[in-house]
């Protein structure tokens, strides 16, 4: 059986946040990135806040990390691309790495 573009695939989507200066709760947060995914067209599956880890490679002496959040979701395989196009301006989220599950 040859897969066709429409077909649902299962990813995990990785999410660095941005949290400097973010008074409200990360929960809030999750909103955000669930929203974006439904809107492409995905399922969402469970958010799991994986919490606050310092960066392997520190940028600025003074943000030594942020809040890490784990997203599975079932879509199309154009949705990858289109979530990194979709939230390449949003200012609270720092990083999307996207995988197959």
């Amino acid at each position: 059986m040859t897969q066709t573009l429409e077909q649902k695939r299962n990813y995990k989507a990785l999410f660095i946040l941005n949290t400097r200066g973010y008074e409200e709760p990360v929960e809030n947060l999750h909103t955000l990135l669930s929203d974006a995914l439904k809107g492409l067209g995905a399922e969402v599956g469970e958010i799991n806040n994986l919490g606050r880890k310092d960066f392997s490679r520190v940028t600025e002496k003074d943000h030594l990390g942020d809040t890490y959040v784990e997203v599975p979701f079932s879509a199309t395989p154009n949705v990858p691309n289109d979530l990194q196009e979709a939230l390449r301006l949003e200012r609270r989220v720092k990083r999307v790495m996207v995988e197959l599950a």
